[in-house]
């Protein structure tokens, strides 16, 4: 008996034992390494993340998929093809183009169609922004084109209005009148969107239509030389993404994974102008602005600040003894600008704008890109090593807050140049073989003491081609020495002229 109850005791003891080791595993070890032990028989394993919140889209749950994101901003992606007169392209435009453009993707080697008297530019993708047939695209897309197509996404195609375009942040607002219901694209805030943050690029890459790419946000408020200007008013503040892009994408949509619209497309940085690890879009920030003025003013209403900028860099400050590493110095302040009257000096360091830190010119460029004539802007930068603050008024290229308005068919009146301009009709930019402005009127001024006639149109300023009345003003406002002028006689005849300025 003594012997059977050692027995029974042994077994009960094994039997507590196994029990208390079988919860111990099952609580300690299944739970936190199940995706390790199960399922073991199969051969792949999830790796993915799934959609964030749509109020915190930094967060990034399992199970990722763009399949909703490329639903909902597929169809408000259409492809734009353009056609033009071979007239309006001289040899320096198609080589200067090629040149500025080759990392751009939409403008091709023009390909002639049937008729002699038109080319096929080439192709690109644009955005609808209202359900009325908006649409916003590149300026390098559209550039001298006199007929532009519209092909949507269920392959029906419209002919559309150019509203205008802005050469300063390459891009351009189109109208179609459409006989269906449009899908315009949500806008979202590029203001939100985080380095590491997935994206689609949406467009129609050698002709490919309603590609999606998905990448993640490489760098904010990149600058990369592309909008190379004389007038130095290249506004590069661009989103820089490893989202793959090519040829054709140039003015799509770079959506968020809520498929609401952060930036257009624009840029890739390639050897070979094929897609080569990052592409480069312009911020909605800037979109929205540029598009709001374009559709009601046509012209944009740029604010400038009035002074001359260089970023701040270890060489700088080791060169001019400044007292930080960060900001954008400024090199130089115009008279008669709200930079002066304001109180910016020569040697000043702007670090902050409307409590935003600025530590390059292409973030200082956005901020103040999203601003108007008349407005107003808090400033906060360095003097001598002391933080000081001040409002500054912005004002336009003639020094005035007035808004101005570039219409087709209405007059700017340049009351410091003593002309009233106007941008010529269709009709006679087909006839000179080129776009330009015409001189309606010339009081006293610079171009009366040059001798230049009314009714003569402007095509060049320095070598710089004029396409609208708003080029005139940025070329030739606050300009010193002397102004070469080309264009077209009243009677037809080529002429030249020089301008003391």
């Amino acid at each position: 008996m003594k012997r059977l109850g050692l027995f029974f005791i042994a077994l009960l003891s094994a039997i507590v034992g196994g029990g208390v080791a079988l919860g111990i595993y099952l609580n300690f070890f299944t739970t936190q390494g199940q995706s390790n032990f199960q399922n073991t028989n199969q051969p792949f394993v999830q790796t993915g993340f799934g959609n964030p919140d749509p109020l915190n889209p930094t967060l990034s749950p399992q199970n990722l998929s763009f399949v909703e994101a490329a639903k909902k901003a597929t169809p408000a992606v259409v492809h734009i093809q353009t056609f033009g007169n071979p007239a309006l392209m001289s040899n320096r435009q198609q080589d200067s183009m090629e040149d500025l453009f080759r990392d751009f993707f939409g403008q091709q080697s023009p390909n002639r169609n049937r008729n002699k008297n038109e080319v096929r530019m080439g192709s690109g993708s644009g955005v609808i922004i209202e359900k009325n047939g908006y649409i916003v695209t590149n300026n390098h897309v559209v550039e001298n084109a006199t007929r532009i197509d519209v092909v949507m996404n269920n392959q029906k195609s419209y002919t559309a209005e150019l509203i205008g375009t802005d050469p300063s942040t390459d891009l351009a607002v189109l109208k179609i009148e459409a006989d269906e219901e449009l899908m315009p694209v949500q806008f979202g805030n590029s203001d939100n969107l985080q380095v590491g943050e997935w994206v689609l690029a949406i467009g129609n890459p050698f002709d490919l239509t309603s590609t999606v790419t998905a990448g993640i946000v490489s760098a904010k408020a990149r600058n990369i030389n592309i909008l190379r200007r004389q007038d130095g008013l290249g506004v590069e503040a661009f989103i820089q993404t490893d989202a793959a892009v090519n040829p054709g994408n140039s003015g799509g949509a770079l959506v968020n994974v809520n498929g609401q619209l952060v930036g257009i497309n624009t840029a890739i940085a390639s050897q070979t102008g094929s897609f080569a690890g990052y592409s480069f879009a312009v911020p909605t920030a800037i979109v929205k602005k540029v598009y709001t003025d374009l559709k009601k003013h046509g012209i944009v209403q740029r604010g400038l600040l009035g002074v001359q900028i260089r970023d701040v860099t270890a060489d700088l400050s080791k060169e001019l003894d400044l007292s930080v590493v960060r900001g954008v110095y400024v090199a130089g302040v115009t008279e008669n600008s709200g930079a002066i009257e304001a109180g910016l000096e020569k040697g000043d360091v702007i670090i902050e704008v409307d409590d935003v830190q600025v530590n390059t010119s292409a973030q200082l460029q956005e901020r103040i890109a999203r601003k108007r004539p008349g407005d107003k802007v808090e400033v906060v930068y360095l003097r001598n090593g002391k933080e000081r603050n001040t409002n500054v008024e912005l004002k336009n290229r003639l020094g005035t807050t007035t808004l101005i308005t570039n219409e087709a068919g209405k007059m700017m009146n340049i009351e410091s140049l003593g002309i009233e301009i106007q941008n010529i009709s269709p009709e006679m930019a087909t006839k000179i073989g080129t776009t330009g402005v015409k001189i309606v009127s010339i009081d006293d001024g610079k171009f009366k003491e040059a001798q230049v006639p009314e009714g003569f149109v402007i095509t060049h300023i320095d070598k710089e081609k004029v396409d609208t009345s708003a080029d005139v003003i940025e070329f030739l406002e606050g300009k010193t020495g002397g102004v070469l002028i080309e264009g077209f006689h009243p009677t037809g005849r080529r002429g030249f002229f020089a301008i003391a300025m």
